[in-house]
């Protein structure tokens, strides 16, 4: 590494300055760089991935998909979990939490079907965070009767409408420095969610809002 062959050189440089000469030389480190939304746990089990980047359902409350950001509250990071019912991209749970688990993603779970109700053939997408492959989860969905699918691993666009809808989210809404307390981020949140549902037109819809397209659809 650059850093060893500089203190050779009896020049004390670290690691990060390392990097920074790397990157103007236009050198790749091989550093692994961490990964914020990734919490630690065991994987339980991999569902396939019956999606298969099938974006399109043709009616409500046959695709949900689910996934987890983080957001900057005080000093601290927050995650969210959001569920998405892929006919309108209409948000239908979420959940905040500092914690990234499975009580994280099921809360979500369990809002949407407080919203939604229980269907028949009801698809779940995600990643394979650990959250989504605990037996806690599985168990949730079990009662719920839906079916669960995952992303292959490393294929974040095997899940692109939450990958979009986060980009959304921090781009339209989340202030850049973050929120000061849990409460104030909790409230945006909601005023956001009821924007994007409501209000915000939206291209795969035909630029209508989520929920719009599903009276339309009725």
């Amino acid at each position: 590494m650059i850093s060893e062959h500089l203190k050779a050189q009896q020049l004390k440089v670290g690691r990060y300055l390392a990097g920074k000469l790397m990157e103007e030389a236009n050198l790749d480190s091989k550093q692994r760089r961490p990964h914020r939304n990734r919490s630690k746990g065991v994987e339980a089990f991999v569902a396939k991935n019956l999606l298969a980047r099938n974006f399109e359902p043709t009616a409500i409350n046959q695709v949900w998909c689910g996934d987890v950001t983080s957001l900057m509250v005080g000093k601290r990071w927050y995650h969210l979990a959001v569920v998405i019912d892929l006919f309108a991209r209409r948000i239908v749970g979420w959940a905040f939490s500092l914690i990234n688990d499975a009580n994280l993603v099921s809360k979500a779970l369990r809002m949407a079907v407080g919203v939604r109700g229980k269907h028949a053939g009801l698809m779940f997408h995600s990643d394979q965070g650990c959250q989504y492959t605990s037996q806690r989860f599985q168990s949730e969905l079990l009662e719920h009767g839906i079916t669960q699918s995952m992303s292959r691993r490393g294929q974040c666009w095997d899940n692109a409408p939450t990958e979009r809808f986060f980009g959304t989210l921090k781009s339209e809404w989340v202030p850049p420095k973050g929120y000061k307390e849990i409460e104030e981020a909790k409230q945006d949140m909601t005023s956001f969610f009821m924007r994007y549902n409501r209000i915000r037109l939206h291209s795969y819809n035909n630029y209508l809002s989520p929920i719009a397209m599903e009276q339309q659809a009725a």
